[in-house]
């Protein structure tokens, strides 16, 4: 679906931004690029989508070459949630939405009562103008729009930003739903939850490179110190031992009388991004 091969882009003759990145993403993949701000990833994103010209390498979409390919019907399967939303402030969410879909064939559009319903958008605001939304429906309006094309590549940056915790729920929902209608998802976020339970593999970016590459799990496990904790009941005192994991291979190697929790000591994934750019993720 993606296929970049030795992709650069400078800013000016001092200023380069990308230096050689290699990858791909595969037909319904949901593709997590995290870096922090200034790493290179809304650059690659800006490429990838057709905003930003000017690139050295190679980029294709659809197996198709990205600055050769100038046809509406190429664009027409891309779908984009901005980090920012890009809405007409004085127009309603309903009204906006009927004049994004209108740049799109009629069997491609979705209805947008039922997409709107999808996104938990409260319906006594259909017909007030955006400017008087709050973030978290501004966002619910801006994915919409980037769902209402009916897309077969979906670019999201930060698609839980203004959103409360039930809200950033229904969107992982939605983005899980469309992975398993076929969408191909490149996922830029700063959200770590949301990058360890959509993503089927991530790209770490930093520095117009890429310090690592692959799924959450094996990220994880290749740092993990391999140890656990264990928390037990043991003569009516509340003890915690922390072992190697092989010494679990015949059993609990210490007296109990309850098992309270065991927790392996494994990175999260924010440790593992900290560990390969050595910046956080602001």
């Amino acid at each position: 679906m993606i296929e970049v091969k030795n992709l650069n882009f400078s800013y000016g003759k001092d200023k380069p931004a990308l230096q050689g990145l290699n990858f791909s993403v595969g037909d319904g993949e949901i593709f997590g690029f995290l870096g922090p701000n200034g790493s290179g990833k809304s650059t690659t994103q800006k490429i990838l989508t057709g905003i930003l010209k000017g690139h050295g390498g190679y980029v294709a979409l659809f197996g198709q070459d990205i600055s050769t390919v100038h046809t509406q019907d190429f664009f027409e399967r891309i779908g984009v949630l901005f980090e920012f939303p890009y809405l007409y402030a004085n127009l309603s969410a309903v009204d906006n939405l009927k004049y994004f879909s209108s740049f799109y064939p009629a069997k491609q559009r979705r209805d947008i009562g039922e997409i709107l319903e999808k996104l938990e958008f409260k319906t006594d605001f259909m017909k007030k103008p955006v400017a008087s939304y709050s973030k978290g429906m501004r966002q619910r309006v801006s994915m919409a729009r980037a769902l209402i094309s009916s897309p077969k590549l979906l670019f999201l940056d930060e698609p839980t930003s203004g959103l409360d915790p039930a809200g950033a729920v229904v969107f992982r929902k939605i983005i899980e739903e469309e992975r398993r209608k076929g969408t191909t998802v490149f996922l830029t976020t700063h959200n770590m939850l949301d990058a360890d339970l959509l993503c089927d593999r991530v790209a770490f970016i930093t520095n117009g490179n890429i310090a690592a590459l692959d799924t959450p799990k094996r990220l994880k496990e290749q740092n993990s110190n391999h140890r656990v904790r264990i928390e037990y009941w043991y003569q009516n005192r509340r003890e915690e031992e922390t072992i190697e994991i092989p010494a679990l291979d015949s059993g609990i190697p210490f007296p109990y009388d309850e098992i309270i929790s065991i927790h392996t000591e494994e990175p999260t994934l924010e440790d593992m991004f900290i560990q390969y750019t050595g910046r956080g993720l602001s």
